[in-house]
C-alpha cells in the first residue's frame, strides 16, 4: 500500500513494502548486536556548518534500488576498507558533514552523563539511577531495591545487573549508554513522567 504523495506534488512515495523501504514487523527476529548499536547511536544526528534544518540522508541497497546517498554494499565495502562512520558519511555527502550527539533527549527524565556508571561512581546521576531502579522495582520486584545515597556500590551494581537480565541487555552491572536509556524508558513507562520538551 503506498501513500499518494506524488499526486500532492511530492516526488516520492512511501510504501509498506520491504522491497523499497525499511520496515519493522512485529514478531520478526532482530539481531541483538544491531539492536544495541541502534540504542547506542539514536541520539546522533548529522549537520553541516551554517545549516539549521535537519540533514536528510537516503539509504538504498545500491542494486535493486539506487539513490543519491548511502548504499548498503558501497558503505559496507568502505567499512571493510577501514573507513570510519564519519569518513563513510563524508565519502557520500562531502567533507563538511559532522556527526553530533544531542545533549538531551526529549521524553526521558535526564540524558546519559556521557560516561559509564559503575562501582566507585558517585553523584547526582548515580542517585537518579538508584531512584529510578527503586521505582521500577515496584513493578518488577525481582530487581533488588537499593539505598538512594548517590554511591554506586555492589548493591547498585546487582540491581542494575538484574534489570539488564530482565530487559535483555548484557548483564554487566554497569550503566552504559543502552542501559541508561532502557532504565529511563522503563521508568517513564511505570511512572508516566517525562522531561518537558
Amino acid at each position: 500500500m503506498a501513500a499518494g504523495y506524488r499526486n500532492q506534488g511530492y516526488n516520492f512515495t512511501i510504501t509498506s513494502s520491504t522491497a523499497y523501504d525499511q520496515k519493522w514487523i512485529r514478531g520478526r527476529n532482530t539481531f541483538e548486536n544491531i539492536d544495541r548499536l541502534v540504542d547506542s547511536i539514536f541520539a546522533n544526528y548529522l549537520s553541516r556548518p551554517g545549516v539549521r534544518q535537519p540533514i536528510f540522508t537516503s539509504y538504498c541497497d545500491g542494486q535493486r534500488a539506487t539513490c543519491d546517498g548511502l548504499s548498503q554494499w558501497g558503505s559496507k565495502y568502505l567499512g571493510d576498507e577501514g573507513y570510519s562512520a564519519i569518513e563513510i558519511i563524508r565519502y557520500y555527502y562531502g567533507s563538511d558533514m559532522y556527526i553530533n550527539t544531542a545533549v538531551s533527549v526529549a521524553g526521558v527524565p535526564s540524558s546519559w552523563p556521557g560516561y559509564n556508571l559503575g562501582i566507585g561512581a558517585s553523584g547526582d546521576k548515580v542517585r537518579q539511577i538508584q531512584q529510578q531502579l527503586n521505582r521500577i522495582a515496584q513493578n518488577f520486584p525481582a530487581i533488588p531495591r537499593v539505598t538512594v545515597d548517590g554511591v554506586y556500590g555492589s548493591a547498585t551494581a546487582e540491581s542494575v545487573r538484574m534489570f539488564q537480565r530482565i530487559f535483555g541487555l548484557p548483564a554487566s552491572g554497569i550503566v552504559d549508554y543502552p542501559t541508561w536509556y532502557e532504565i529511563s524508558d522503563i521508568y517513564v513507562g511505570v511512572s508516566r513522567i517525562a522531561e518537558p520538551v
